[in-house]
């Protein structure tokens, strides 16, 4: 990937500003935007944000009551077991991160429980000759059944972006429990005398905990506020219509499913890049 976009930004002429922070856009009085950011200013005629909607760590402030001890890291931070301390580890957090990180940890050698409600999951095993089959099936679905073009899709919606909550793909319960991981439902809910207690009163003696928990939204970047009643930028599938010039992409179901992945956002670029090129034609 990183191949890829070194040889397209050669091959397009696109000059590249590589390790410049952008910490505020702000739309000027005529209409453009200015840009602060680490190496000074920029002023903009159309700004995309394509850094996606989930950037924000979400840990529970019950983190603070577990014994420092504890070896704590969220799934952003995790790179591979050796960050962790010998010893038992807790996943807090039954999606696709959760799986995945909970079978890598049990494999490593330590004992592993999963904490967090079952997912629904893809019903052939991930690598599968009835998986490869049964692929292009489902991209096509991603990206045209569960659409805002349709009745499903326009219900699927707002539900993914309130749970941001996918299906297991790669890694499902029964690979897990195959493993050896302890799988339990009932959801981490604080700490007892240090160590983190389940909903059902267990508490687990670990040294380490993944916390599998998500990330907060967070669209303050840009002014004036560009976000409608869900939180998500308002407009029409990343084109903020009344702030003309300032358009998104990546996010959480912007227009399909397939938005928020590497093979989905392409499309969604393409539609915005049309709109900004129509913009400059007017």
């Amino acid at each position: 990937m990183g191949d890829h976009l070194e040889r397209y930004a050669e091959q397009m002429g696109i000059s590249v500003r590589c390790g410049v922070a952008v910490r505020a856009v702000e739309q000027q009085p005529d209409g453009t935007w200015r840009l602060t950011t680490s190496n000074g200013d920029l002023l903009a005629e159309n700004v995309v944000v394509a850094r996606g909607a989930d950037e924000q760590p979400s840990v529970p402030d019950f983190a603070a009551e577990l014994d420092p001890g504890i070896r704590q890291l969220h799934s952003s931070q995790y790179r591979n077991p050796a960050q962790l301390l010998p010893g038992p580890v807790l996943v807090v957090g039954a999606a696709q991160s959760g799986a995945d990180l909970a079978l890598e940890c049990v494999r490593a050698g330590h004992e592993t429980w999963a904490s967090g409600r079952a997912m629904p999951e893809i019903p052939v095993p991930w690598g599968s000759r009835r998986m490869r089959l049964g692929l292009p099936v489902l991209w096509f679905a991603a990206n045209h059944v569960m659409s805002v073009h349709t009745p499903i899709g326009r219900k699927m919606q707002p539900a993914l972006r309130r749970s941001g909550r996918a299906p297991l793909i790669r890694v499902r319960r029964a690979d897990l429990a195959d493993a050896g991981v302890h799988l339990t439902e009932s959801r981490t809910v604080g700490g007892d005398d240090g160590r983190p207690l389940l909903a059902d009163g267990t508490v687990l003696d670990v040294t380490n905990v993944i916390w599998c928990t998500g990330f907060r939204r967070d669209f303050g970047l840009v002014r004036p506020d560009p976000t409608g009643e869900d939180g998500y930028p308002r407009g029409d599938g990343g084109i903020v219509t009344d702030l003309p010039g300032l358009y998104y992409v990546g996010l959480v179901f912007q227009t399909a499913f397939a938005s928020m992945l590497i093979g989905g956002a392409g499309r969604d670029a393409k539609r915005i890049a049309g709109h900004i090129a129509a913009r400059a034609r007017r």
